[in-house]
């Protein structure tokens, strides 16, 4: 059976319950003297944005250069493994429902072997098929698994059987930013700034990687267990070299004008929607948002910024704001750079600020 090596801060109470046919007892609670234990690099490497394939249930061995001896190590173990090291679904007792998305569900689990909880992903292949949308998930475990920031949810392993995949991801204990943000309307300043310079130090780690999100918005954000913001989702993300992509992806009311325009993209696409997050989060709504699609579009273009009276915006956040949302992406604030503004120094979490990339 193959082992997990987790933050123990994921040792919290847990409660098993069902999956499909599989029954578990209930009343179970973390232990959190669990030894510390490993999971393998998967069988992708996103520097040449490829994967192995393996047969159904069975953890393809990785392709990519291992970067430590410990790694190494580990991968030689797996390895020479026999098939007991292969992830299956009774390696796991199932809890509660944490959500449900177009293709599946995701659910609390504890890894039975060394006690540490996770979220179980499971992906229905008939509905991936459907959509056409195989590719699009093979590319998110290939760069989400390597990716390796305190901003951004881990894929520790995946596993799957004759009808689904399953993904091993982090749990992220206080769950949905947007959630979050439906409840209270719209965050204060020093929250807001602590979030963009927590994204903000996520997307230049993502970006020194070649790696473009895309797709940035409080649906794809999660909170840990003390707060910490987490990029969950990288379903639209590419790994992009050579810098410019073409494809329409991402969310209406984040698209930046390159891509409304159908014009090539490339990291700034991310500051852009860096600046819409950071108008929703103080406002309470999208800064483009209209009745139409077309109205959106035709907003976007203009870059039609607009504060409202109420709630109010400080001076400094439109600063930074109008920075971020300026229709050149050449001219668009550069990530450094919005980790010294003004604003963000002067209401941000210092904790956050003061912690490296």
């Amino acid at each position: 059976m193959a082992t997990l090596q987790v933050d123990k801060e994921n040792c919290l109470p847990f409660r098993p319950t069902h999956l499909g046919t599989k029954t578990v007892a209930k009343g179970l609670t973390e232990q959190s003297g669990a030894r510390p234990a490993v999971l393998q690099p998967l069988s992708v490497n996103v520097a040449s944005n490829t994967a192995a394939s393996a047969a159904p249930g069975k953890a393809a061995q990785p392709t990519g250069p291992v970067k430590t001896a410990a790694a190494e190590s580990r991968t030689a173990e797996r390895t020479s493994s026999s098939a007991s090291a292969r992830w299956q679904l009774t390696d796991f007792d199932i809890g509660k429902p944490l959500g449900r998305g177009k293709f599946g569900n995701v659910y609390l689990a504890r890894e039975r072997k060394n006690k540490y909880i996770v979220a179980l992903k499971v992906l229905f292949k008939n509905q991936l098929q459907t959509s056409n949308v195989e590719h699009q998930l093979r590319r998110e475990i290939e760069i989400q698994s390597h990716l390796r920031h305190p901003n951004i949810l881990r894929l520790y392993g995946y596993f799957y059987d004759e009808t689904r995949v399953y993904l091993i991801l982090e749990y992220a204990a206080r769950g949905e930013l947007y959630k979050e943000l439906q409840r209270v309307g719209h965050f204060d300043e020093p929250r807001t700034a602590t979030y963009i310079a927590s994204l903000a130090k996520a997307l230049l780690y993502c970006h020194s990687k070649h790696v473009i999100h895309r797709d940035i918005k409080p649906e794809n954000l999660l909170l840990g267990l003390h707060g910490e913001l987490k990029i969950a989702d990288f379903g639209w993300s590419v790994h992009a070299p050579n810098s410019r992509r073409q494809t329409l992806c991402g969310t209406l009311d984040y698209l930046p004008p390159e891509m409304v325009e159908g014009r090539a993209h490339d990291t700034g696409v991310d500051i852009w929607s860096l600046g819409v997050l950071a108008f929703e989060f103080l406002v309470g709504t999208p800064p483009f948002e209209a009745a139409g699609h077309s109205d959106t579009y035709k907003r976007i273009l203009k870059v039609d910024l607009r504060f409202p009276d109420t709630p109010v915006v400080s001076a400094g956040a439109r600063r930074l704001i109008s920075k971020l949302l300026v229709k050149d992406p050449a001219a668009r604030l550069p990530l450094s750079q919005v980790l010294t503004d003004p604003w963000i120094v002067e209401n941000a979490d210092p904790a956050v600020l003061a912690r490296s990339l």
